[in-house]
C-alpha cells in the first residue's frame, strides 16, 4: 500500500520568489544532513535548505557571466561542497587558469571548485582547473566523489586533484551521455551511465577500484525509444528501469560478474509496467523507484476526449495498479526527485515537497481493500497558497477524517456521540468555501467569520489558513475588493505565520497595508528576509503626509518621542550618559545650520512617528544577515541615509539611559539597533561615502561613537574603586551617622 501525506512548498522559484532559484532548477541533491537538501539552479547559484524549516541555510554563486554546469554535490565523508562551472570569464582576457598565460581564450575553460558552509565568496575557495567537460559529479556515503568526463572517462575525486589537467580518456565518441548513477556495492563504487548514438542506446558499467569497463547495447524497440531512467543494486546485480515514450516501463538486469569477452552484448528487457488505468494513459516525463514494489511517475494522465492533466501517481509493479494519484493544474517542469521518503519536484513557480508512504505490498492493499491500521498524523505543513478549490475540499476532508478516525477510538459513549454531532459541520467545510464563491462580499464574510467561530481543534489551524486563503483569492479576482479590517482582526487575534499564508503579505504590500504588514512583522516568526526588505523599502518610500491619516500602533514610539500638534518633536530635558558631546568638537568643526542640526545630530528624531512605529516593527523581524544583506544593498541611496539617521537617532536615544534600554512596549534594543546599523553601513557603506548628504551623519555617528569608547574606558580605569567603595558601604553600621572623605587614586 501507497499513499501520498501531505505537502508544503520549499521555495520559490520565481525572480521574486525564491533564493538564487530564478533561472529554473537545474537538480536537487541531498544535503550532509537528512534534513538538508542542495538545489542548484540553471544559472550559477547553488542554495542549501532546511527541509522542515523551509529555510536556506546557505547559499553560493559563481561570478556573472559563468555558469555551473552540473549539480552541485556534498562530499558526506567532509561536509564539502563541490561544484563545476565554466570560465568564460577567461575569454575576456588573460587565461585564468594560471598555467598558460595567455592573452587567447582559454582550451581548459571547466573549473572545479570546493568549499565549506563557513566559505562565502567561491572566488576565495579552492579552485582546480580541468583539461576535459565534466558530465557529473556523483558523491556516495563511503566511497567519496565520483566525477564523470563527457567523453565517458571517471576518475574519483582524490585521483583527480592529484593532477587537475591530466589528460582524460574518450571512450564514447561520438555518443552523447543522456544519464548517470553511482553506487556502493560492498567496498566497491560502481557507476553505471547510458549514451545514444543515431537512435541506438548503450549501457556503460564502470568499476572503479578494479578498472573495469563494460559496455551493452540497449534492445530497441519499433517507434519507441526510453525517455528516463533509474537504477538500484542488489546481490552484485544492477536493476535498470526504463521509461518509455510507449508508455510503459521496462526491467533490464545486468550483472556484475561478467566472464564473457565480447566487446558489446545486447540486454534484453522485460515489460515491468503499463502506465493505464480505466481508460486513460499516462504519458510519464520521469520517475523514480520507492522500494521493490512501488515506482512513482511523474507526468500528464489523458483520457479519451478529455484535456490532460499533469499529476504525481504511485504505481504498485507487483499487481500493476495505480496506488494514488494528485493532480498538479499549475503545471511542472517534468524533474522529480525523492529522498527521505519525500517528493521534490516544481509546481507552478514554487519548489513543492510531497511526504509519502509505503507499506508491504499485498494484493488487499493493491485493490484498495486492506483496512488502514495506522492514523497518519495531522497535516504540520500546509501552504494553503498552491491548493486550488477542488483540492481545498479534499485537503479539509482528508484531514478531518484523520481526526475523526483518531477520535473515534476513544471507548467512552459520550466521545462518540461528541464525534457524530460534529462530523457533519466539520465535514462541510471545504465545501461551504467552494459554495461561497461565487456569495455576495457581506454574505461572503459573515459566512467565514461563522466558520471561524465554529473551528474546532484539530482542524482549527487549518480552517483558518483556509479562511485567509478564500479572502486573499478573491482580493485577487476582484482588485477592488480588500477586507482590510477582516484581515487584521484574524492576523490580531489569531496565532498565524507566514507560511500558512504565504500570499497575505504580498497583497497588504501590493495595497501599502502599512498597518497590516506591522501588525505581521510583529506577530509572524518565520517571514523571509526578501520580504521584510520589501516592507522596509515600503515603510521608507510612503510620505509623512500620507502616514498620519493611518491608523498605526503607536506603542513602540510614544514613551521616547514626543509629539505636538503641529507634528514637531518636543526637546525635552535629558541627561546624557556622562559625557559631552560638545567636549568631543573637533577644532576644525564648522557651524550647522538649524535644518542640517534637527536631522544629524541624533537629537532629534529625522521620520514621524507613525514611519518610526512601523522601522521599529522591522527591527523586531528575524532575520539572517547572509541573505538579508544583498536586498539592503538595493536600497536606494535616499531611504538608506534616512533609514541610517533613525537607526543613529535610536543609538542616542538609548545612550542616554543608564540600562540603555528603551521605553515602551515592542521599542527596540541596543543590540537590534546596533546590529541594523552594521549590516546598512556593511550594504551601503561605498554609497554612503560617496552620498554628500550622508558625510555629515557618518562624522556624527563617528564622533558619537567614539565618545562612548571614551567614557566606558574611563569607567574601566575606576572600576576598581568603585568595587572597593561598594564592599566599604557593605560594611558600615547604617544605624550610625558619619561622615567619610574617600579618595579614588
Amino acid at each position: 500500500m501507497a499513499a501520498l501525506c501531505e505537502s508544503f512548498t520549499l521555495c520559490g522559484l520565481g525572480p521574486s520568489g525564491g533564493v538564487g532559484l530564478g533561472g529554473g532548477l537545474l537538480a536537487l541533491e541531498p544535503g550532509p544532513d537528512p534534513d538538508h537538501v542542495l538545489l542548484t539552479d540553471r544559472g550559477r547559484t547553488a542554495t542549501l535548505f532546511k527541509v522542515s524549516d523551509q529555510k536556506p541555510l546557505g547559499c553560493w554563486s559563481v561570478k556573472h557571466g559563468q555558469i555551473i554546469t552540473c549539480p552541485v554535490v556534498c562530499n558526506f565523508e567532509t561536509h564539502e561542497y563541490i561544484a563545476v562551472h565554466d570560465d568564460k570569464i577567461s575569454e575576456l582576457g588573460l587565461c585564468s587558469c594560471h598555467t598558460c598565460f595567455s592573452f587567447f581564450p582559454c582550451k581548459l575553460p571547466w573549473v572545479l571548485r570546493i568549499w565549506n558552509n563557513k566559505d562565502i565568496n567561491l572566488d576565495k575557495v579552492f579552485k582546480a582547473t580541468l583539461s576535459a567537460d565534466v558530465y557529473r559529479v556523483h558523491s556516495l556515503p563511503n566511497g567519496g566523489p565520483v566525477v564523470l568526463f563527457k567523453g565517458g572517462g571517471v576518475r574519483t575525486l582524490d585521483v583527480l586533484l592529484e593532477a587537475p589537467q591530466q589528460e582524460i580518456e574518450n571512450i564514447i565518441s561520438d555518443e552523447v551521455i543522456k544519464w548517470s548513477e553511482a553506487f556502493m556495492e560492498g567496498q566497491q563504487p560502481v557507476l553505471i551511465f547510458t549514451t545514444e548514438k543515431d537512435g541506438d542506446f548503450f549501457v556503460y558499467i564502470q568499476k572503479l577500484k578494479m578498472n573495469s569497463l563494460h559496455r551493452y547495447k540497449l534492445e530497441q524497440q519499433e517507434l519507441s525509444k526510453p525517455l528516463s531512467f533509474t537504477a538500484y543494486i542488489k546481490n552484485q546485480i544492477i536493476t535498470l528501469l526504463c521509461l518509455y515514450s510507449s508508455d510503459s516501463v521496462y526491467k533490464v538486469l545486468i550483472p556484475l560478474q561478467q566472464n564473457t569477452e565480447e566487446e558489446e552484448q545486447i540486454l534484453s528487457k522485460s515489460l515491468l509496467l503499463n502506465l493505464s488505468v480505466s481508460g486513460s494513459v499516462l504519458k510519464g516525463t520521469s520517475f523514480v523507484v520507492l522500494d521493490k514494489d512501488h515506482v512513482a511517475v511523474l507526468g500528464s494522465l489523458a483520457a479519451s476526449g478529455e484535456e490532460s492533466k499533469e499529476c504525481l501517481t504511485i504505481w504498485n509493479t507487483k499487481f500493476q495498479t495505480l496506488q494514488t494519484s494528485k493532480e498538479l493544474p499549475l503545471g511542472t517542469s517534468g524533474q522529480l526527485w525523492c529522498y527521505e521518503e519525500k517528493f521534490f519536484f516544481t509546481h507552478g513557480k514554487v519548489l513543492t515537497v510531497i511526504m509519502y508512504k509505503c507499506e508491504t505490498s499485498s494484493l488487499a492493499a493493491a485493490v484498495g481493500k486492506l483496512k488502514d491500521s495506522q492514523t497518519p498524523d495531522v497535516s504540520s505543513y500546509v501552504n494553503w497558497n498552491t491548493l486550488g478549490d477542488e483540492e481545498l475540499v479534499v485537503s479539509f476532508q482528508s484531514q478531518q477524517s484523520v481526526a475523526l478516525k483518531s477520535e473515534s477510538k476513544m471507548t467512552l459513549r459520550s466521545k462518540r456521540n461528541t464525534v457524530a454531532k460534529v462530523q457533519p459541520d466539520t465535514l462541510s467545510v471545504g465545501q461551504l468555501l467552494l459554495n461561497l464563491k461565487d456569495a455576495s462580499t457581506t454574505a461572503f464574510e459573515d459566512e467565514l467569520r461563522q466558520l471561524m467561530s465554529k473551528a474546532q481543534m484539530p482542524d482549527f489551524q487549518a480552517t483558518i489558513g483556509c479562511v485567509i486563503t478564500a479572502l486573499i483569492n478573491r482580493c485577487k479576482t476582484n482588485p477592488k475588493y480588500y477586507p482590510r479590517n477582516f484581515l487584521l482582526q484574524i492576523v490580531q487575534t489569531r496565532d498565524l505565520s507566514y507560511s500558512l499564508c504565504p500570499d497575505l503579505m504580498a497583497v497588504a504590500l501590493e495595497k501599502k497595508d502599512v498597518h497590516l504588514l506591522q501588525i505581521c512583522l510583529q506577530r509572524f516568526p518565520d517571514i523571509p528576509e526578501e520580504i521584510t526588505y520589501a516592507c522596509l523599502k515600503v515603510f521608507l518610500s510612503i510620505s509623512e503626509a500620507y502616514l498620519q491619516r493611518i491608523d498605526v500602533n503607536l506603542e513602540s514610539v510614544i514613551c521616547y518621542i514626543d509629539i505636538e500638534f503641529n507634528n514637531k518633536e518636543v526637546k525635552t530635558e535629558i541627561v546624557e550618559n556622562g559625557f559631552s558631546a560638545e567636549l568631543e568638537q573637533d577644532i576644525w568643526d564648522t557651524k550647522i545650520t538649524k535644518e542640517t542640526h534637527l536631522t544629524c545630530d541624533g537629537e532629534f528624531c529625522p521620520v514621524g512617528p507613525q514611519k518610526a512605529a512601523l522601522l521599529n516593527a522591522v527591527l523586531h523581524s528575524a532575520y539572517s544577515e547572509t541573505f538579508l544583506l544583498p536586498h539592503l544593498k538595493n536600497l536606494p541611496a535616499q531611504q538608506a541615509v534616512l533609514f541610517l539617521r533613525y537607526l543613529y537617532y535610536l543609538y542616542v536615544k538609548c545612550s542616554e539611559k543608564i540600562n540603555t534600554t528603551l521605553p515602551g512596549i515592542r521599542s527596540p534594543t541596543i543590540n537590534q539597533i546596533m546590529d541594523w546599523m552594521c549590516l546598512l553601513l556593511d550594504a551601503q557603506f561605498t554609497v554612503m561615502v560617496m552620498l554628500p548628504d550622508a558625510k555629515e551623519l557618518l562624522s556624527n555617528l563617528h564622533k558619537f561613537v567614539r565618545a562612548q569608547v571614551r567614557f566606558y574606558s574611563e569607567l574601566n580605569k575606576i572600576e576598581g574603586s568603585l568595587r572597593e567603595l561598594q564592599r566599604l558601604n557593605h560594611q558600615k553600621d547604617s544605624q550610625t551617622y558619619s561622615i567619610e572623605v574617600l579618595e579614588l587614586i
